[in-house]
């Protein structure tokens, strides 16, 4: 992402400077907090909140084309990836008295 002409299309050019000298890039952009733009110098209230929301929709960009977490890709099942399949037996039980039978051990 070209990040100086991403700063101009949003008529913030002046900006560059600033974003590069703090190795602002596009893996740090996604980050930057209000906080953040005060400290590289963006003191124009409503220049921040231009940077938020632009920031804010780069995100939602990136979410959107990334595929969901929990997708796996299809795969050939063979049959060393196949589990062995046992019975189990389940045996619940109660002893009348247990309590006091516990307590005596």
């Amino acid at each position: 992402m070209d990040l100086g002409g991403w700063l101009r299309s949003l008529g913030l050019g002046q900006y560059e400077a600033a974003f590069r000298e703090n190795a602002i890039d596009d893996t740090v952009l996604p980050n930057l907090t209000a906080e953040d733009l005060k400290d590289l110098g963006v003191g124009i209230v409503g220049h921040r909140r231009k940077l938020l929301d632009a920031i804010a929709a780069l995100r939602a960009d990136a979410s959107a084309k990334a595929p969901p977490p929990d997708t796996l890709p299809a795969t050939d099942i063979t049959a060393k990836d196949t589990a062995e399949r046992r019975q189990v037996t389940v045996m619940f039980s109660d002893l009348v008295g247990s309590t006091a039978l516990s307590a005596r051990m």
